[in-house]
């Protein structure tokens, strides 16, 4: 089964999020528990948690139909120690609010090497910081969304996504998030039968889809191999319909989260509505 949904506003308190996703139709969504532009934002009260348990489970939301992201600003593999220390503390606390609210998943984009060290030197400073988040949290998957491989972006490749992935210790704490968008602009053609197919079983076969714990439906506004990263609506930009087609009957991507992130939000229910409708 599909359960499909999107990025909703946790405006006014994460409380609020359950609520946002149920109004536009959504079998599962995706929220930010801090404000994303700040390193650092006041704990979340016993009151706030509360509500947003029982909003949860009075919208028939279980806690792996939810998928938070991390603040942008988190650089977990950044070059500089004090930048990855202060990265590193921003990540663990968006881990700890995740365990406070009972979900068990949390997305980040993996890290850039700022053009100052080379990728696999990077790349091995992003598990570690993995494997110091999760060795100071319990029950939190710590989900690594590929990239567009914009700039020094890393993650864009799935080689670079699976040397991750190899260091890091804790093997069933670490899964993946694909992002359409991403995927397209990166390189990986997702628009011809032949393509999807070759794309997917590169997938399986360098990462695994045993990983996968959430994908992030997006059309592009930027053309295959662009490495820039621009959402467009459904069906509106260079990925265009039948993607999203194959993706709703694809079976590989059922009992996940799969989000919406697309640029209009008064779209978003009649997106939802639109990808059901394709599932034959």
């Amino acid at each position: 089964m599909k359960y499909i949904g999107a990025h909703v506003s946790a405006a006014g308190g994460v409380e609020n999020a359950p609520l946002n996703a149920a109004a536009i139709g959504a079998k599962a969504f995706a929220l930010f528990t801090k404000n994303q532009r700040q390193w650092v934002a006041p704990p979340l009260t016993a009151e706030s948690i509360e509500k947003f348990k029982t909003n949860l489970a009075t919208h028939g939301y279980e806690p792996w139909q939810v998928l938070p992201h991390d603040s942008y600003l988190i650089n977990l593999g950044h070059p500089g120690k004090a930048e990855l220390e202060k990265s590193r503390a921003a990540f663990l606390d968006e881990m700890q609010r995740c365990e406070q609210l009972g979900l068990d998943r949390l997305n980040f984009h993996p890290g850039s090497h700022l053009n100052q060290v080379p990728p696999e030197e990077s790349l091995k400073i992003i598990a570690e910081s993995i494997n110091i988040a999760l060795d100071k949290t319990r029950g939190v998957i710590a989900v690594i969304e590929n990239t567009a491989g914009q700039g020094s972006n890393l993650g864009h490749l799935f080689e670079q996504i699976r040397l991750i992935i190899d260091l890091v210790e804790d093997k069933s704490r670490v899964g993946v998030c694909l992002d359409t968008c991403h995927t397209f602009t990166a390189g990986y053609d997702l628009i011809t039968p032949e393509g999807y197919s070759e794309t997917f079983r590169q997938f399986d076969e360098i990462i695994g889809f045993g990983y996968l714990r959430g994908l992030h439906l997006n059309d592009s506004m930027k053309p295959l191999g662009s490495h820039v990263d621009r959402h467009d609506n459904i069906g509106k930009g260079f990925l265009g319909t039948e993607v999203f087609r194959r993706i709703m009957n694809d079976p590989r991507f059922d009992e996940i989260p799969i989000i919406l992130e697309t640029p209009d939000e008064e779209k978003w229910a009649e997106e939802i509505s639109l990808l059901y409708n394709m599932i034959k």
